[in-house]
């Protein structure tokens, strides 16, 4: 991939992070969580980048998809245990008022990748256990390495399923298997994961070239608007509780976007055999096909 950070595609405005890394070529970001002497050990420092750095890739019209990776041999071991021992979980709580419920990282952070405009895929390289593989959930495409190692180990640690996984596993691998694996809190291979549905598995040494793979047939191929319109669709339409809304928000979908520049641009070019040029931007061209749809805010 030809680097292309400062291109006039890209904003070139990040900031340098600590925990997490960034970096974009050809208008694919990577992220890569960047603790690999902790094996990428969660820390709210690095929820709090994450989050930054989605609320700026979310208006760089430059940044067509994501690719989320861990460095070194890991992409992420859970929860950062080493300093607090056994007040881990317990340290939020110390001193709080009992009538006020203290937000769950993870979860802020999994609520933030469900709201992002921008596709997102996990490149598992390594151990994805607790929150390092929760985080996933809400992310597109999880390709994983075949010597990655996954666990939900939140029974084994005397706590519970966190980073709304509770909503998200069920829906992705079905209620059965999410249980088992909650349950028994056990470290299992990815093949096991790739048989419940929860990744694709691939070669360790073609890991990061088939995420980059679909990241690349992303930018180029699907109009930037439709994919931001489509990947919204797709996750809100789990919390519909009938099909005539999803009927609704398509109907709104097709009518706005079919009289866009970017429906006869994709016909045009589809009959001259030609890659598109797209001309139209998320961040400034994405109607609101929602107006029904409240999202609920923390209490």
């Amino acid at each position: 991939m030809t680097d292309s950070s400062t291109s006039p595609e890209s904003s070139p405005d990040y900031p340098d992070y600590e925990h997490i890394s960034f970096s974009v070529a050809d208008r694919v970001g990577t992220i890569t969580l960047n603790r690999p002497d902790r094996l990428n050990a969660f820390t709210r420092q690095m929820m709090s980048e994450m989050i930054d750095l989605l609320d700026r890739t979310d208006v760089d019209d430059g940044v067509r998809a994501i690719v989320v990776t861990g460095a070194g041999r890991g992409f992420c071991a859970g929860a950062e245990l080493g300093d607090a021992g056994g007040d881990t979980f317990n340290a939020g709580a110390r001193g709080r008022d009992p009538n006020q419920v203290n937000r769950d990282g993870g979860g802020m952070l999994t609520m933030r990748i469900f709201q992002s405009t921008t596709p997102i895929i996990a490149a598992i390289n390594g151990p994805a256990v607790g929150v390092g593989i929760t985080m996933t959930l809400p992310m597109d495409i999880r390709l994983a390495s075949e010597s990655a190692r996954i666990g939900f180990v939140f029974a084994r640690r005397g706590i519970v399923p966190e980073a709304a996984s509770s909503w998200f596993l069920p829906r992705l691998v079905g209620i059965s298997k999410a249980l088992e694996w909650c349950y028994s809190g056990r470290v299992f291979p990815a093949g096991e994961a790739g048989e419940g549905g929860l990744v694709q598995v691939v070669p360790d040494d073609e890991l990061l070239d088939r995420a980059y793979e679909i990241a690349n047939e992303i930018a180029v191929h699907a109009a930037p608007v439709s994919a931001a319109l489509t990947r919204q669709m797709m996750w809100k339409g789990l919390t519909f509780d009938h099909p005539m809304q999803a009927h609704r928000v398509d109907s709104r979908a097709i009518q706005e976007l079919g009289a866009m520049d970017d429906a006869k641009e994709g016909v045009v070019s589809f009959l001259e055999k030609r890659n598109p040029e797209w001309g139209l931007n998320p961040s400034t061209d994405t109607p609101d096909v929602f107006p029904f749809v409240d999202d609920p805010e923390f209490s």
